[in-house]
């Protein structure tokens, strides 16, 4: 027992001291910023990205820091709304950053340990600020950005010795992640749909001039890199089984549609509302509806149920989202799509994450890949 101690202590000394070495070489490049590297990733959106911001919210329902969640994960349960690692894991590890990158809300999550990035998302929330009131507490997106201007740019700016007025020098070789929306139509649109007097679609361009927005202020801010992750087919979720007889929910998926359509036109006038910035659609829906339409053919065998055990929405007290806490679990995780009522599993995080990087296939990423963008 004293050996594999000593061992799995000499294991984390090991990675810390590739993680100071690596910020330690950021430094000694100087200020011209010469390598093609990419330094690290700014993360925002909402719990398909999050990294445990939301195990720091004390009124929050919208929490993945139990078992069953990372029961996958090295580290275990993390706050990660999946079985292993997510999007935002996998695509560090294919960039190449040293570290897992931390939640902002982990008091420890300063000083040297926001060089590689910083997770600003949060499970629940939305583009729109009232988006999340039925879980209670959440960091809305404009909340993230803030955090990310008052807190960690500063910080950022002082580890890296660049001065205080010069953003762009301090965040060209970061990537700023994007993965929110899903939640505004779930828990907003179509959870309040009585109080709402607009269409779909009218709802839908309003969304997306929201977020159009809040990317010209990271924009203004420095941000010259960006990955939007579009949302899922969310009709096809298994929060929704009690709700359908055959298929998907498909005026659901028209919304996903609708709003993925409106991601691709801001990329599209991006070239002259942010000039010199770089963005990259991943096409999630098209990814995971391939992997629902088609699931042997990756390998999965259930595309339609949790892994885990969700309370329904038919149940009191049940979300039809959750892992229920110390409940039943499927044996092999490897063969589900679906982790709980509404997040995938690792292994499909593992099929965007890579097509995100490497697919030459427009359908799935546009107009470029994550590594062509990295190159840039």
């Amino acid at each position: 027992m004293a050996k594999k101690a000593g061992k799995g202590f000499i294991l984390v000394c090991l990675q810390l001291l590739l993680c100071f070495s690596q910020i330690n070489w950021i430094r000694a490049k100087g200020e011209d910023g010469s390598d093609d590297e990419i330094k690290g990733m700014f993360v925002f959106g909402s719990s398909l990205v999050d990294n445990g911001n939301n195990n720091y919210l004390e009124n929050s329902t919208a929490k993945a820091d139990f078992l069953p969640y990372g029961i996958d994960f090295p580290k275990g349960p993390s706050g990660r709304f999946t079985n292993g690692k997510n999007v935002i894991d996998l695509l560090g590890e294919m960039l190449k950053l040293p570290c897992l990158i931390p939640p902002f809300s982990d008091p420890s999550t300063k000083g040297s340990k926001v060089v590689h990035g910083v997770n600003f998302a949060s499970g629940a929330s939305g583009i729109l600020d009232d988006t999340g009131f039925l879980a209670g507490q959440v960091i809305s997106l404009n909340q993230q950005i803030r955090n990310f201007e008052t807190v960690t740019l500063p910080e950022v700016k002082n580890q890296l010795g660049v001065n205080r007025r010069e953003n762009r020098k301090a965040t060209k070789k970061y990537m700023f992640i994007m993965g929110t929306g899903g939640n505004d139509y779930l828990f907003n649109y179509f959870a309040r749909k009585g109080e709402y007097n607009v269409s779909l679609e009218t709802f839908t361009a309003n969304l997306t001039t929201s977020l159009s927005l809040q990317l010209k202020k990271l924009y203004r801010l420095g941000a010259r890199k960006f990955v939007l992750m579009s949302i899922y087919p969310l009709g096809c979720s298994p929060m929704l089984n009690a709700m359908r007889k055959d298929g998907c929910i498909e005026v659901m998926n028209q919304a996903a549609i609708l709003f993925n359509d409106g991601l691709k036109s801001i990329i599209d006038a991006a070239k002259s509302d942010m000039p010199t910035s770089n963005l990259v659609l991943v096409n999630s829906y098209n990814i995971v509806t391939d992997i629902i339409q088609n699931p042997s053919s990756k390998g999965f065998k259930d595309a339609n149920n949790p892994c885990c055990e969700v309370v329904p929405l038919t149940q009191l007290a049940g979300n039809g989202v959750s892992c229920k806490k110390g409940g039943r679990i499927c044996m092999d995780r490897s063969a589900h799509v679906f982790f709980d009522g509404l997040h995938p599993t690792e292994k499909v995080n593992v099929e965007i994450a890579t097509k995100a990087f490497s697919s030459d296939l427009k359908t799935e990423v546009y107009p470029i890949n994550v590594n062509q963008l990295a190159q840039l």
